[in-house]
């Protein structure tokens, strides 16, 4: 079976996506998607994912759009990241997925595009206060949910992990300082020790132009 995965290393959904294929033991190869210069919302990427957005799977031919839907067929065709894949376990997982896709990744991932890939003169103000406040409540959820246990299902790595920390290792400033969260901290280091982990720009390819200070 070939596995390919549309991606990009900036995207914190593909991230997720990527996560799940790696620490679950799916081979699988980068299709590299540059979103910066328009090519998920070309009419070649839109016959892939009328969505135009990224991740997607092409897994031997089947077509997955969404990190949830790809994290879910991970689990169907692993029984791996699933706890121990009861129905109840796989609803309390897809509960976490939903609330990161609303509450923490549907946060931080315009609040991150707003203050790091928009020209500094037009980043707004307004939205990036808001876009920090609802972060900073979604992530005290986190937080208090992790302070009592080291896993948000089970007592095992699941998908509801990988779905809610998919944006939180990143090293761009999107108002997520890991001092202010030593729960959430914690977890992290707990999720980067799976053998397999990588950090985002490890496993996937930068597409940004390269800051001043990025360049050697």
């Amino acid at each position: 079976m070939t596995n390919t995965l549309y991606a990009f290393g900036e995207s914190g959904n593909a991230y997720k996506a990527a996560l799940a294929l790696t620490l679950a033991g799916v081979p699988w190869e980068e299709r590299v998607v540059d979103f910066f210069a328009g090519e998920a919302r070309s009419p070649e990427f839109r016959k892939v994912n009328p969505m135009g957005e990224v991740p997607v799977l092409d897994a031997d031919g089947v077509i997955l759009t969404q990190s949830g839907v790809i994290q879910d067929w991970v689990m169907d065709e692993t029984g791996k990241l699933c706890g121990d894949g009861s129905r109840a376990t796989r609803r309390e997982i897809l509960r976490w997925v939903i609330f990161d896709n609303q509450k923490v990744s549907g946060q931080a991932g315009p609040l991150r595009f707003l203050m790091n890939f928009v020209p500094e003169d037009k980043r707004p103000a307004e939205a990036i206060a808001f876009l920090t406040g609802r972060l900073k409540a979604a992530l005290t959820v986190l937080e208090g949910e992790l302070a009592s246990r080291d896993w948000l299902v089970g007592d095992s790595l699941t998908c509801a992990d990988l779905s809610c920390c998919g944006y939180l290792y990143y090293p761009e400033p999107f108002g997520f300082d890991r001092a202010d969260y030593p729960a959430i901290s914690a977890w992290l280091d707990r999720i980067a020790a799976t053998p397999g982990w990588k950090p985002p720009y490890e496993m996937m390819t930068r597409v940004f132009p390269a800051r001043p200070e990025d360049k050697p």
